[in-house]
């Protein structure tokens, strides 16, 4: 059994796309996570018409990743497998990759990235472009990752979990992807890429210079925190007197815990 996981923040225009892409693929459920919309989202999947189509509505944003931890919970209730992970706003038709994560899960495969950096990135008036390459190079490096992942990571990009990774990370740590991929290497998971796509053909919505700060600077936060649990120190943001915050406060943890522990009640 299989599942996707669809984090959706204002996607209308985009959304019902991105559905009819991936519903040509072989799974069970087809899960959106719609959270914080002001906009026609969640109109626009509710026309959407599939009976794998399970949606899931919260008035207030979750933040980035946190919608990929809540619908990870979903996907294991359902006792899925694989769990494939594809943003909202994704409108590239790029099903053939994304099969090729599923099959590296099927075949015993615990984390399954794609790489969508063929060419690792070189921008030298960019200097958050270049902490980002650095950063995820280095994590990757720590865990002796680096030749089979290069600058992959989960934090980009869709991306596949096994069933045991989902038993054996916390729900909670998938909303900061690189301290998932820290706690599913400690624990000797199998993890790898399994394809490579050029970012472009993901076809994401574009932002802003502010959005692409926010974003990046979050990347580099978590990788921080990500490397100070690698080395065993307490985790921080901090980058050369920096705190790389980015869009790291506007996670809803209370929502998700919340969202947890009702299965539990």
């Amino acid at each position: 059994m299989w599942s996707i996981v669809i984090p959706a923040y204002n996607e209308e225009g985009r959304i019902g796309q991105v559905l009819a892409n991936l519903s040509v693929l072989p799974v069970d459920h087809l899960i959106v996570i719609a959270n914080g919309c002001q906009d026609g989202t969640v109109e626009e999947v509710r026309r959407f018409r599939d009976e794998r189509l399970d949606l899931r509505v919260f008035e207030q944003k979750l933040g980035v990743d946190v919608p990929r931890a809540v619908g990870a919970k979903i996907a294991y209730e359902y006792r899925s497998q694989g769990v494939l992970f594809v943003d909202g706003d994704m409108t590239g038709n790029f099903t053939g990759v994304l099969l090729q994560l599923m099959e590296r899960i099927t075949d015993g495969w615990d984390m399954a990235l794609l790489n969508c950096y063929p060419v690792i990135p070189y921008r030298p008036r960019d200097s958050l472009s270049q902490l980002i390459t650095y950063f995820r190079a280095k994590l990757n490096r720590k865990l002796n990752l680096f030749d089979k992942l290069g600058i992959a990571s989960p934090s980009h990009g869709p991306h596949a979990l096994s069933r045991r990774l989902l038993e054996t990370v916390p729900f909670r740590e998938l909303a900061v992807p690189p301290v998932s991929l820290v706690l599913a290497r400690q624990a000797g998971l199998q993890i790898g890429v399994a394809a490579g796509i050029p970012h472009r053909e993901l076809q994401s919505k574009t932002g802003d210079a502010r959005h692409w700060e926010l974003t990046a600077q979050t990347i580099i936060g978590d990788c921080l925190e990500a490397l100070c649990l690698l080395e065993g120190r307490p985790r921080s943001r901090l980058c050369h007197g920096v705190e790389m915050l980015g869009y790291h406060p506007e996670r809803n943890w209370e929502l998700l815990q919340a969202f947890l522990d009702s299965y539990r009640s």
